[in-house]
């Protein structure tokens, strides 16, 4: 390293940081800053082109800021970007969608969205097919139907449950009508192990309802809901919801700029792109000079550096993008 320029830029420092730039009285802030400086300036005037004292002058108020954690993770950092990011207190990813994570609407399996709807029969055995017989299972369809009526039920789609497509569950309302004995019945998918469990508790002669979720097949078969019953007895299903499997969802993203930030001509300076809203994960950094003769030396988290090689002064301006899952 120019030993001239390092201690020209911890020169400017000094007034910053109220300590004198010599090796011999730094005090614990200088020396971290002297770490930083004379690690990381070599690179940004390799890198980027930008004079190692004017880059370390411009970031004299980070330094003397920055909390002395922040400048020692700053000095052993790997590298530039982690270098930036401690000290400016910035994630440390910075590609598109390195904060965003797919799986915040749920896992497709088990995370599921209810639909409500207007309650609607699905199925009446006392008008189609007959009491269900002591000790046996009868199946019903659910789901791809255009008129629930050929088992008792609607002469339509029920509100758009028919016209849903194969959805995971339903949330239905099952009512035992007369049965001939006490007893219960067990709502579970179609094609499964009945479980040992009861969805209605029923005496003889009762009508008797509760409302349960109950999975529902989702395989090739027509129907999807399998009904045992324990005594003979009439069964009437009304849904009032089903639940379907999560659905991919864009993200919804915004865009919010930095004030102009004036750079004279020769000169380089940081353009410190803004936080984005709560609730939102900044995913980029965009840099946006007013002229083309103005360069992009790097981009990072948290902002931009701008050399301006033309002949007057200009401005540049930095933009995150800033993006969330809707809904969140």
């Amino acid at each position: 390293m120019n030993k001239l320029i390092l201690a020209a830029g911890l020169f400017a420092l000094a007034p910053l940081l109220s300590q004198p730039a010599d090796a011999a009285g730094r005090g614990a802030r200088g020396e971290l800053v002297y770490q930083v400086v004379k690690k990381w300036g070599p690179y940004v005037q390799e890198a980027y082109r930008a004079d190692m004292g004017t880059w370390a002058q411009q970031m004299g108020p980070t330094f003397a800021k920055a909390p002395l954690s922040a400048l020692q993770s700053a000095a052993d950092a790997s590298n530039f970007d982690a270098m930036t990011s401690a000290l400016l207190g910035a994630p440390t990813a910075s590609k598109a969608g390195a904060d965003i994570s797919p799986n915040s609407l749920g896992d497709a399996a088990t995370d599921l969205v209810f639909v409500p709807i207007s309650p609607c029969r699905l199925f009446d055995t006392r008008l189609a097919g007959g009491a269900i017989a002591a000790n046996t299972v009868r199946s019903f369809d659910v789901t791809a139907v255009s008129d629930y009526s050929f088992q008792g039920g609607a002469a339509s789609n029920c509100n758009g449950v028919g016209a849903a497509g194969s959805f995971a569950a339903a949330v239905i309302n099952f009512t035992t009508v007369t049965p001939a004995g006490a007893g219960y019945i067990t709502a579970f998918p179609f094609g499964t192990t009945q479980p040992l469990a009861a969805t209605v508790n029923y005496a003889g002669g009762d009508i008797r309802g509760n409302v349960a979720t109950v999975a529902l097949d989702q395989g090739a078969s027509a129907n999807e809901l399998s009904v045992y019953t324990f005594a003979q007895t009439h069964l009437v299903g009304d849904i009032i919801g089903y639940f379907i499997n999560p659905q991919a969802t864009a993200l919804e993203c915004v865009e919010v700029e930095s004030a102009d930030t004036n750079i004279n001509a020769g000169a380089s300076a940081n353009v410190f792109a803004p936080a984005c809203a709560a609730g939102y994960t900044q995913v980029e950094v965009q840099c946006r000079p007013s002229t083309f003769s103005m360069r992009q030396a790097g981009s990072w988290t948290s902002h931009c550096n701008m050399i301006n090689e033309g002949a007057s002064a200009a401005t540049a301006k930095a933009a995150s993008r800033c993006c969330r899952v809707p809904g969140r």
